[in-house]
């Protein structure tokens, strides 16, 4: 449920107020208020303010440019390659390339620049990079700046290329960050795959030393898991050079391979190996489990499932959940069976015990101006749609805090703070009807005032008023209506 505060912040930001609008930006942009992070959300308010400012006729005009350079530095913070569907993206994608024409130094011209390379290079956002030359096509009749208008997406490239050099050059925050990525952008040259192809041709080991010191990561990982012995090769050494392994191993990491991370925890686990570290073998872990190592995730996963009563988190397991979900989504089958265990899964609502009663709710909500409901009942409404689709006991139904159910991979569900002999429980998310009716729901909620449900004993009398009402009203329909549920 959304505080006082970040609703007063909103409703100032609603007003036309800019400096509500900008800390309305920084609190989606950074997760104030416990408010989930939407980079685009966070434009969309920037470009109000910007709008406000430049649109104000009484302000003086230096006064104004500087209120216009405030929102563009506050916008060079935002990622992005995130907010491509927003409707500010153009606002988005015009600032920062305003910034990051400008000739300084600054911090907001050096982040500006990183996230245009970020953008339209990064290998990591191809996806986004093929849509956005259509976006591009489609704005050709309108003017996004003088210099880059009639300039191709290759060349829209070759410009952040630029700026790559000049931030691995620099001494800006960004500086490591590029050198990464020039590195996994180094071109794959006529030596390098010839080396590359002799050894997957012949097996020429000599070909493939030459190729991982020439720089490419692929060889240093291949030539790191032979000397471990961890390719699965079993003859290809006697006795594994493990420090050699380790070297090669390193090197590929730091380029970004997650299989590199993950054999460098492996290889610190060893207990021949002369660095043997259990410490340092969990972090090449928990870094390859960040790259989305899916072996790395669910070991992470299980892991914390094992210490649950041993770590301090506010509902136990609900970190072990993430991790072993990851793992999950990359459909390694022993984490789908432990996920089994952690989280409550109910993607059927039919099968549910609230599904005829949520049906009605969804008709109330539907038509609510029809039948003119309080806000009381339209957010008990929003309850049980979602008891229904998580199967929550009338107790959670209640109780539940619906601000704070939704996580990226589950609900958790608590109502410790009423009744403390509750236990929480973790229910997968897993239909889009599920997401649909915790969006509906938060919105309705973050909108409310706190305290209009009242205390456990009114929100009992309110439900058994709101059945009573919903079964008189819709029942008469039931047999006509086999519709999906929100």
């Amino acid at each position: 449920m959304a505080s006082r505060e970040f609703l007063k912040i909103l409703g100032s930001a609603r007003m036309g107020d800019v400096l509500a609008q900008q800390k309305l930006a920084l609190t989606y942009l950074t997760g104030a208020f416990k408010t989930p992070i939407q980079p685009s959300n966070a434009l969309i308010w920037l470009e109000k303010s910007y709008l406000s400012i430049k649109n104000h006729e009484d302000q003086d005009e230096v006064l104004k440019n500087i209120g216009v350079t405030e929102v563009l530095e506050l916008t060079a913070n935002i990622p992005l390659v995130q907010t491509f569907n927003s409707p500010a993206f153009q606002f988005g994608w015009e600032s920062f390339w305003q910034l990051a024409e400008l000739n300084t130094t600054s911090t907001a011209t050096a982040a500006a620049k990183w996230q245009l390379v970020e953008l339209l290079i990064s290998p990591c956002n191809q996806e986004v990079q093929s849509l956005l030359v259509e976006w591009l096509q489609k704005q050709k009749s309108k003017s996004l700046n003088e210099k880059l208008s009639g300039l191709s997406f290759n060349e829209l490239q070759k410009i952040a290329r630029q700026y790559l050099q000049e931030l691995a050059d620099g001494s800006s925050q960004f500086a490591s960050q590029a050198k990464e990525l020039q590195i996994k952008l180094q071109p794959k040259n006529e030596a390098l795959s010839s080396l590359w192809n002799v050894w997957l041709n012949e097996q020429n080991e000599n070909a493939l030393i030459q190729a991982a010191e020439l720089g490419l990561t692929v060889a240093k990982l291949t030539l790191g898991l032979r000397l471990a012995q961890l390719d699965g090769n079993a003859a290809s050494k006697s006795n594994a050079s493990l420090k050699k392994a380790a070297y090669w191993l390193e090197l590929a990491a730091k380029d970004g391979d997650s299989d590199a991370w993950y054999s460098l925890g492996e290889i610190y686990r060893r207990p021949q190996f002369s660095g043997y570290s259990a410490a340092e073998s969990d972090r090449c872990f928990d870094r390859a489990a960040d790259l989305g190592h899916a072996q790395a995730q669910f070991r992470k996963g299980a892991n914390l499932w094992r210490k649950r009563e041993k770590i301090e988190e506010k509902v136990r397991g609900l970190q072990a959940s993430y991790w072993v979900w990851q793992a999950h989504q990359q459909g390694l089958y022993e984490a789908t069976q432990l996920l089994s265990k952690i989280l409550v899964s109910c993607p059927e609502p039919r099968k549910n015990d609230w599904y005829e009663l949520a049906k009605h709710a969804d008709q109330a909500i539907n038509h609510h101006a029809e039948h003119k409901l309080d806000e009381d009942w339209l957010l008990l409404c929003h309850r049980i749609i979602i008891a229904n689709q998580f199967n929550f006991s009338k107790a959670e139904l209640l109780l539940s805090e619906v601000g704070q159910l939704q996580h990226e991979h589950c609900v958790v569900v608590d109502i410790r703070w009423e009744l403390p002999k509750i236990l929480p429980r973790l229910i997968q998310i897993e239909t889009i009807q599920q997401r649909r009716a915790l969006l509906a729901a938060g919105k309705a909620f973050a909108s409310a005032d706190a305290e209009i449900e009242g205390n456990l004993r009114q929100r009992r009398y309110r439900f058994d008023q709101l059945t009573d009402w919903l079964n008189a009203t819709f029942s008469k329909n039931l047999k006509n209506q086999d519709t999906e549920m929100v």
